[in-house]
């Protein structure tokens, strides 16, 4: 008999990477612009790495919250000053990008809070 625990887990897994998945799908360009527009090679390795987990024939559901979670750390890191210089060096509302992205990637790692 299987421990009802287990499969429930397991079921939050598989949704939690779905979701984060899905989401990729919609808006990991702009993630991605993002992420370039900041210049830190440490956001584009975690994004990366994210990629290639969701790419996986079975994702590991660690991996990809981990990945999420240095995501957000770097963006969360940046100085409004140069998400203003970005803003007028590249033409792109960063600092509206970074609150939305921030936001989305915290909604996502909520999704993993049972996931261990």
């Amino acid at each position: 008999m299987q421990n009802t625990t287990t499969i429930d887990t397991e079921q939050v897994r598989y949704d939690a990477v779905a979701d984060t998945q899905k989401h990729l799908r919609q808006h990991g360009a702009s993630l991605c612009d993002l992420l370039d527009a900041l210049d830190d090679p440490a956001g584009f390795e975690a994004f990366c790495v994210l990629h290639s987990g969701l790419a996986a024939p079975f994702p590991d559901a660690d991996t990809v919250n981990a990945a999420l979670r240095d995501i957000r750390r770097i963006i969360a890191a940046q100085s409004a000053s140069l998400l203003e210089r970005i803003s007028r060096e590249r033409n792109l509302y960063a600092a509206e990008a970074a609150h939305w992205h921030g936001a989305r990637l915290s909604d996502l790692i909520a999704r993993f809070r049972h996931v261990g």
